[in-house]
């Protein structure tokens, strides 16, 4: 939970740095989580490992670059999760290395468990299917709206069904994501380095 938390304050963070005000005014700009879980998004994450939370609404006329400052936006929730996964990488491999704590304690399954979900939710997120920020990355470059904006409203309502339905794949256990757990997993293997062995 306080990863998704952390992704999405991160999007508010960065849009109001940017100039839109629009998700500190929507109560967004906060680390409450109870602020941004959407009910379908905490459960798929729950059960398959990816999810993802209320999108963070923002104004991309009111940033300073209405273009590039939204691919800024979009990619600070990503961004924090990477961030919070070298940290964890960072605190284990520091902990397990000095011999300070064994490989048996909780506090390595919790750091490991910090790794991979957020990996999990960097990459998910990357995905251009809305809501998912890699949706707005692809409107930002191709500017959707503006050069085709019947082509960006099709996207809108369509790709949100065509996520929705590769997650109930993913429910009756078609592994549709495979190639999030590829991403995921040399990542965290490339963060934790020698370490790797004792978790894959």
């Amino acid at each position: 939970m306080s990863a998704i938390t952390i992704h999405e304050f991160s999007h508010a963070m960065m849009a109001n740095f940017r100039g839109d005000h629009t998700a500190e005014a929507a109560g967004r700009l906060t680390l409450n989580p109870l602020s941004h879980i959407d009910i379908v998004g905490f459960i798929a994450f729950l059960l398959i490992g990816y999810g993802w939370a209320k999108p963070v609404p923002f104004n991309p006329y009111k940033l300073k670059n209405t273009r590039w400052d939204g691919i800024l936006v979009a990619f600070a929730g990503p961004f924090s999760n990477l961030l919070l996964s070298i940290v964890a990488a960072f605190l284990l491999r520091a902990l397990l290395g000095a011999e300070i704590i064994a490989l048996d304690n909780l506090l390595v399954f919790f750091l490991y468990l910090v790794i991979i979900l957020n990996l999990g939710l960097l990459f998910f997120n990357l995905i251009p299917l809305p809501p998912l920020d890699g949706s707005k990355v692809w409107h930002a470059v191709f500017d959707t709206f503006l050069h085709n904006p019947q082509l960006g409203q099709l996207i809108e309502q369509r790709g949100q069904l065509v996520l929705m339905a590769l997650i109930f794949l993913s429910f009756a256990g078609i592994n549709i994501f495979f190639f999030l757990d590829f991403f995921v997993n040399k990542t965290a293997g490339f963060l934790l380095g020698p370490l790797q062995t004792m978790f894959f």
